[in-house]
């Protein structure tokens, strides 16, 4: 009798277990970058725990801004190569775990973290 009730109670844990999704891979610190605002101030921009394998579009300095964002620095767990174009086109530099950086000069648009 016991059997019978525990194989139904398995297969709905089982079932359960594989309707759950898999939780999405990030990587895990801060990516940060400088940049100047449409009405001419310096800002800042950072992603935290950034999603790993997608093409991020930095906040700040999408279309409608002419002025890309420069120094990057990426503070994660993961490599981030850095694009010069919007959608992850154009030239790209790709900055170490943890201590990447760049100076002023490498201008940034959108990043992928693998």
């Amino acid at each position: 009798m016991r059997l019978r009730s525990a194989v139904p109670a398995v297969l709905g844990a089982v079932l359960l277990l594989a309707a759950v999704p898999a939780s999405a891979s990030a990587a895990t610190g801060q990516f940060r970058y400088d940049y100047v605002t449409v009405e001419g101030y310096e800002a800042t921009g950072f992603l935290n725990s950034p999603p790993s394998g997608e093409c991020v579009n930095l906040p700040g300095v999408g279309p409608d801004n002419p002025l890309p964002g420069h120094s990057p620095k990426n503070r994660t767990d993961a490599w981030a190569t850095v694009f010069a174009d919007a959608d992850c086109e154009g030239d790209s530099f790709a900055l170490r775990p943890h201590t990447g950086g760049a100076s002023e000069r490498l201008k940034v648009r959108s990043v992928v973290f693998s």
